[in-house]
C-alpha cells in the first residue's frame, strides 16, 4: 500500500495485520454437516475455542460470516494486557474485591496462555513483554489513578507509581502494569488455524448464521440454508447472531475507535500507553519492515453518533504530531468494540433455559486477553470441567449498580436516536452529492442514504435498520452506514457489516 505526506491520510481504512499475514482462504459451507460443536465467529475467541476442542478430542466446526480475522481481531491494537483502563477500581466499588481480583486472575492467565503458547510452538510473532502504562494529565484524572494504584495494591497486581513517560508530554501519575505484552495477532493465530486443520477441524468463511433450530437437539441455520447439526453451539461473533431471549441488545453498547499507523520522528518508546482522560490516546510501537512504527489509537465514540468519523483520524494525526512528530502515515483503520452494562464480558450459557447454546461478547477494547479468557472459560463449559469464573462472567447476571442505571440511560438513548431519526427531514438530493461523498438525502420525499463513488455511480438504500428502525447515518471515514441505536453497520450496498442486524437495507 502506497504511503502518504503526513498532511493526508490513506484514502481506504486498511489494517497492517492483515497485509502482513498469510491466512490463506476457506471454503462455504454449501451442505449440511454435523459436529460436537459448531463455534461462531472467526476472531480471537473463536479460533481459541476451536483449537482448544479439538485438542480435547472434538468434533469442531468453525465458520465466520466474512474472512477470519477480518473482524475486531483484525482490527484490534494487540495489546496483551490486564490493564483495561481504570478499572479495578471501579470493579471493587461495584463488584467486590474479591469479584475485582478474579477479573485480573482471568487476564493474567490469558496472558499466560498466549505466551506459554507462542514458547511451545515457536510462533514467530513479534511477541515481546512490555509493561502497560496509564497517565493522566489533569488533576480530576490523576486522582483516578492514584485510586486505581490503590486498588492494584488491595489485588496484589504487579504495579508501580511514577510520574515521567519517555516521550513528549506534561503527566502527573503514571501507572505501570508490569510484565504484560504485545505480539502479531494474526501471524499467532495461523498457528492455532493451521493446528485446528490438524486435528480434523473444518473451517468455512462467508458463511453467515442466522438462527438455531432446536426441534432436534441443536443446529445451527446458515443464510444458504445448510446447517450444522451439533451437541455445542458457540457464538463468538462479536455482537451474538442468537439472541435466545437473553435481550443482548438492550443489555450492551458500540463503540468505535480509530487507529493509524505512522513513521515518526522519534522512534516510539518500548512499552505500552493509555491515557486517563478522554478523549482516549493509545501507543505503542510495531515492527514493520524492520523499523519501529507507531500504532496512534482511540478517539472513541459511540457507533452512529458525533461528527465526521475522518476527524478522529485526523484528532489521532495531531496527537502523534505532538509527542513523535509524523513523517508519514503507513495504515489507518477503526475497530467496533461491545461494552456490556458493568463492562464484564458476557462469557458462559446465554440463558438458562439453553445450557448448550454459548457466548462471549462484550470483550470492550481489550480482546486478546478477555476473547482468550473466554475460549479456556468454553473449554470448561463443555468438556465438564469446574472453572471459577463462571459466575463472575455469567451472562444471567445482573450487577443492580451500575447495571440498573445503565440499562435505563443506554434505552433512553436508544429511544431518542429512534424519535429524532423518524423526525429528520433532509433537504439534500442524490445528484447534489459529490464524488466519493455520501450522506442522507430525500428521494420523492423519502428519507434514503446514497454515496456517490470515485466514477459518478450512486448507491442508494433505505436508512431504517432492519434491526429494530432506527435510522442510520453515513460514517465518511469508513464508508458505511452506522446505527446510532445498536451499532448495526452496512456496506454503501446495505449489506451488513455488524450485528445485531442479520438482514440488509433495503435497496432503492
Amino acid at each position: 500500500m502506497e504511503a502518504n505526506h503526513f498532511n493526508e491520510l490513506p484514502k481506504s481504512p486498511e489494517p497492517y495485520w492483515r497485509e502482513s499475514a498469510n491466512l490463506g482462504s476457506f471454503p462455504t459451507l454449501d451442505a449440511d454437516k454435523k459436529a460436537d460443536v459448531c463455534v461462531v465467529g472467526g476472531g480471537i475467541t473463536g479460533i481459541t475455542t476451536a483449537y482448544q476442542l479439538v485438542q480435547e478430542g472434538l468434533k469442531v466446526i468453525l465458520i465466520d460470516a466474512d474472512q477470519l480475522l477480518n473482524g475486531t481481531t483484525g482490527h484490534t491494537t494487540a495489546k496483551v494486557t490486564a490493564q483495561h483502563g481504570l478499572i479495578y477500581d471501579e470493579f471493587i466499588q461495584h463488584l467486590g474485591q474479591e469479584k475485582a481480583k478474579l477479573y485480573y486472575q482471568a487476564n493474567q492467565e490469558a496472558l499466560h496462555y498466549i505466551r506459554d503458547l507462542v514458547d511451545l510452538k515457536r510462533i514467530q510473532c513479534d511477541f515481546s513483554e512490555q509493561n502497560a502504562y496509564i497517565y493522566s494529565q489533569t488533576e480530576q484524572d490523576d486522582q483516578k489513578v492514584l485510586k486505581e494504584f490503590e486498588a492494584y495494591q488491595k489485588l496484589g497486581i504487579d504495579g508501580d507509581l511514577t510520574y515521567e513517560l519517555p516521550f513528549s508530554m506534561e503527566t502527573k501519575s503514571v501507572l505501570v502494569m508490569k510484565n504484560q505484552a504485545q505480539f502479531h495477532p494474526l501471524q499467532y493465530l495461523q498457528v492455532l488455524i493451521d493446528g485446528i486443520k490438524e486435528k480434523g477441524g473444518e473451517i468455512f468463511e462467508h458463511t453467515v448464521a442466522t438462527d438455531v433450530e432446536k426441534t432436534r437437539g441443536l443446529a445451527v441455520v446458515t443464510k444458504n440454508g445448510a446447517k450444522i447439526e451439533c451437541d455445542y453451539i458457540v457464538a463468538g461473533s462479536h455482537f451474538p447472531f442468537y439472541d435466545g431471549k437473553g435481550f443482548f441488545f438492550t443489555r450492551m453498547y458500540a463503540e468505535r475507535s480509530y487507529v493509524i499507523a505512522a513513521k515518526t520522528e522519534k522512534e516510539p518508546p518500548e512499552g505500552m500507553y493509555y491515557s486517563a482522560g478522554q478523549p482516549s490516546r493509545s501507543l505503542r510501537y510495531v515492527n514493520i519492515n524492520g523499523e519501529k512504527v507507531a500504532l496512534i489509537g482511540g478517539d472513541g465514540h459511540k457507533t452512529g453518533e458525533g461528527k465526521d468519523t475522518l476527524e478522529h483520524y485526523e484528532a489521532l494525526k495531531s496527537f502523534g504530531e505532538e509527542v513523535l512528530g509524523i513523517k508519514e502515515i503507513l495504515y489507518r483503520w477503526s475497530a467496533q468494540d461491545l461494552y456490556t452494562l458493568d463492562k464484564v464480558p458476557y462469557i458462559g450459557r446465554i440463558t438458562s433455559g439453553h445450557p448448550n447454546i454459548l457466548i462471549a461478547t462484550g470483550f470492550r477494547k481489550w480482546g486478546m486477553t478477555n476473547g482468550t479468557a473466554a475460549a479456556l472459560l468454553l473449554q470448561d463449559l463443555i468438556v465438564g470441567r469446574n472453572n471459577k469464573y463462571k459466575d463472575l462472567f455469567s451472562p444471567s447476571r445482573f450487577v443492580a449498580d451500575p447495571s440498573l442505571k445503565k440499562f435505563i440511560s443506554s434505552n433512553m438513548n436508544v429511544a431518542g436516536h429512534l424519535i429524532e431519526g423518524k423526525l429528520d427531514r433532509p433537504s439534500k438530493k442524490p445528484e447534489d452529492l459529490g464524488l466519493d461523498e455520501g450522506g442522507v438525502v430525500s428521494i420523492n420525499g423519502r428519507r434514503a442514504g446514497a454515496y456517490k463513488d470515485d466514477k459518478g455511480e450512486v448507491f442508494c438504500v433505505d436508512t431504517t435498520c432492519t434491526h429494530l428502525g432506527c435510522e442510520v447515518e453515513w460514517n465518511h471515514g469508513d464508508r458505511s452506514w452506522d446505527c446510532p441505536c445498536h451499532g448495526s453497520r452496512f456496506s454503501i450496498h446495505g449489506d451488513v457489516l455488524e450485528g445485531p442486524a442479520d438482514k440488509p437495507l433495503e435497496k432503492l
